[in-house]
């Protein structure tokens, strides 16, 4: 074999590796974005399952509070849909009803002190925040590796060994100009 052939060849091979160590970086990120997202539905599940039993004790105190009870649990059941179906802007959508009712709903609970010192009330009120911030963080995270891998496929020499393989981009998950938007803690209370 020639000098070329031998330079030839070993471009080849150089050529190959690098093209693996590219397919092999896209699918860490594309398995990440799974991986974040599986961790945010299993705290969206976590809370889905403990919203009712929240409702169900503020039922027993809050009797004219039936519309804000009512929005809560619509939107637990419009995120656990877009949860499902993995519809990440519905998601996002229904995420922002949600934290408006729930700030509703505890913002109304201040004006039933048996609701408050209701020890249920209580432990699911801190379960909940928790789960909330959990949420948050989770987000986050996701959000990151979503645009990680989004970058990712826009770089040279990237672009081209993701639409060889076909690797699509993530939509992140953003939030509804509500959840963005200042609390009015004076409309909550008044």
């Amino acid at each position: 074999m020639s000098m070329a052939g031998i330079v030839f060849v070993g471009s080849l091979v150089v050529l190959f590796l690098y093209v693996v160590v590219i397919y092999n970086r896209l699918v860490n990120l594309k398995h990440d974005t799974a991986k974040a997202w599986s961790n945010i539905d299993v705290l969206l599940k976590q809370r889905h399952d403990e919203l009712p039993k929240l409702v169900e004790t503020c039922k027993q105190y809050m009797r004219h509070e039936r519309e804000t009870l009512e929005r809560v649990m619509l939107a637990r059941a419009k995120v656990f849909s877009a949860s499902e179906k993995g519809n990440v802007g519905a998601l996002g959508a229904a995420e922002g009803q949600l934290r408006q009712g729930l700030m509703t709903l505890f913002a109304n609970a201040e004006a039933y002190p048996e609701l408050k010192a209701d020890l249920s009330f209580r432990n699911l009120e801190d379960r909940i925040s928790g789960l909330e911030n959990a949420i948050a963080d989770r987000r986050e995270y996701y959000n990151e590796v979503v645009n990680n891998n989004n970058i990712r496929l826009e770089e040279f020499p990237d672009i081209i060994v993701a639409r060889l393989f076909a690797f699509k981009p993530f939509e992140l998950l953003e939030f509804s100009e509500d959840e963005k938007a200042d609390v009015d803690v004076k409309a909550l209370f008044g």
